[in-house]
């Protein structure tokens, strides 16, 4: 069809395979089950398929061990290994392609790969959930403060604080799930566009490579990549949720709030300043998520505007997945690690817990329980509040008619709840920070990361 040779500039300009040899495995995967499809349906005799599987084995461990040459022209992972094999068991190769077209099958080849790194970020998104519960036995009893507006708002346990990322990580893993679902829909046999008309079992196919069903309509399957999207997506929720937490634990570990000691293995120092323990890990962590954010927003352009079914603009969406995986891959092993050696300054945190009037709240509740209305108990506490403040001292400190010029309804039970160990205490609801709700929660984790 074509009169001419192709320019080499646009061999280099459309070659892929500088990138998706990584779905080699997956392609050989998906092309033996193919070709021992095809056996069954009679397009294939049974001694062709097996010449087929064993040409591929046989690329597949040489791409294994390093010593397969991969080709520009032959532009992408999927024809240099159909090209091998031809080369290797002539004729019988060129039968392998029967009922498939480039377009199915790398939809397939990434599903598959996408399907593995799933499972891969979900035993990560474990591991690092693991490091946080680890941290409650030996945190056992401290407690925090905790931050609205990066102002100090309310005592919070340091257990209570490590499951709100157990629970953050729990939510990526159920749409890690969610999304496999989606994945997890075989594409191979619907062609270019629009099926064929040789007699295949497309059933066949995807129980063999644990698909749990069949793509139903040919022109979506050619030029959806949904599921590719989706993953991104997740992946960078992830990613946010590193972040946010690595942008805390930097301020902790600062001499200003010094609640923290970071792992000297993960971090970093100066050119010039000796003195410099940077925390370089969490600083990247942070700025990796960028990257995570852009390869989505890349993807989501990406598709913006093509037109059914296939067009070749999706060539595009692996790189992206491909670095959006591995930067997140990287990211939760280091977190993990970081997680289970950091130490919290239990003597710095306890020694600063009396500022910032973290027992406020609890004290305008004590209020509504004497029957107060809770806006007029949080004009009687603030007015409280900017008493202490004016003589610099915690809300503890105050007199018994400091609190009863207040309101003539406290006496000295009121001291009951003032300090933070007592406002811990005083909690009650279902989720809080009370003691008992968190150990609760504590056990309730273990036994569910015990596997």
């Amino acid at each position: 069809m074509f009169d001419g040779e192709t320019d080499p500039r646009v061999e280099k300009f459309t070659e892929s395979v500088s990138f998706d040899h990584r779905l080699y495995a997956q392609d050989v995967r998906g092309s033996t089950a193919h070709a021992r499809m095809l056996a069954k349906t009679g397009v294939l005799t049974d001694a062709e398929s097996l010449q087929i599987i064993d040409g591929l084995e046989q690329i597949a461990s040489e791409i294994a061990g390093g010593s397969f040459v991969f080709r520009t022209e032959l532009e992408d992972v999927h024809m240099n290994i159909e090209r091998a094999l031809i080369d290797r068991i002539g004729d019988v190769g060129r039968k392998l392609h029967t009922g498939r077209s480039r377009n199915d099958q790398v939809s397939t080849d990434f599903r598959l790969w996408i399907r593995d790194a799933i499972d891969t970020i979900d035993s990560r998104l474990v591991d690092l959930q693991k490091a946080f519960v680890s941290r409650c036995e030996r945190d056992e009893g401290v407690i925090l403060p905790g931050y609205t507006h990066l102002q100090r708002a309310q005592p919070v346990l340091a257990n209570h604080y490590w499951l709100a990322y157990c629970e953050k990580l729990e939510r990526d893993r159920t749409r890690l799930a969610d999304c496999r679902v989606r994945v997890n829909q075989l594409p191979l046999g619907t062609a270019a566009l629009a099926g064929t008309t040789i007699s295949i079992d497309r059933q066949m196919v995807a129980d063999e490579l644990g698909f749990e069903d069949v793509v139903a309509n040919s022109l979506d399957s050619s030029s959806d990549r949904d599921f590719a999207i989706e993953f991104a997506f997740v992946l960078t929720l992830v990613a946010e949720h590193l972040s946010t937490w690595a942008e805390e634990w930097i301020l902790w570990s600062t001499s200003e709030f010094d609640f923290l000691t970071l792992p000297q293995a993960y971090c970093t120092g100066s050119s010039i300043m000796p003195q410099k323990i940077n925390p370089d890990v969490l600083e990247l962590t942070r700025g990796k998520t960028a990257r995570v954010v852009g390869n989505l927003q890349s993807l989501l352009v990406l598709v913006k505007g093509l037109p059914l079914a296939y067009n070749r603009d999706l060539q595009e969406d692996k790189e992206r997945v491909f670095d959006s995986t591995e930067t997140v891959e990287a990211c939760l092993e280091l977190t993990a690690a970081v997680v289970a050696r950091a130490e919290l300054n239990r003597e710095v945190i306890a020694e600063r817990l009396d500022r910032g009037y973290l027992d406020a709240t609890t004290l305008m509740e004590y209020l509504i329980g004497l029957g107060i209305p809770q806006r007029t108990a949080h004009e009687i506490i603030g007015g409280l509040v900017a008493v202490a403040m004016k003589q610099r001292v915690p809300l503890a400190d105050l007199s018994l008619s400091e609190f009863q010029s207040a309101h003539e309804s406290l006496d000295e039970k009121v001291y009951e709840v003032l300090g933070v160990k007592q406002a811990i205490a005083a909690f009650r609801s279902y989720g809080s920070t009370a003691p008992t709700e968190v150990a609760k929660q504590v056990a309730m984790w273990r036994e569910r990361l015990k596997s």
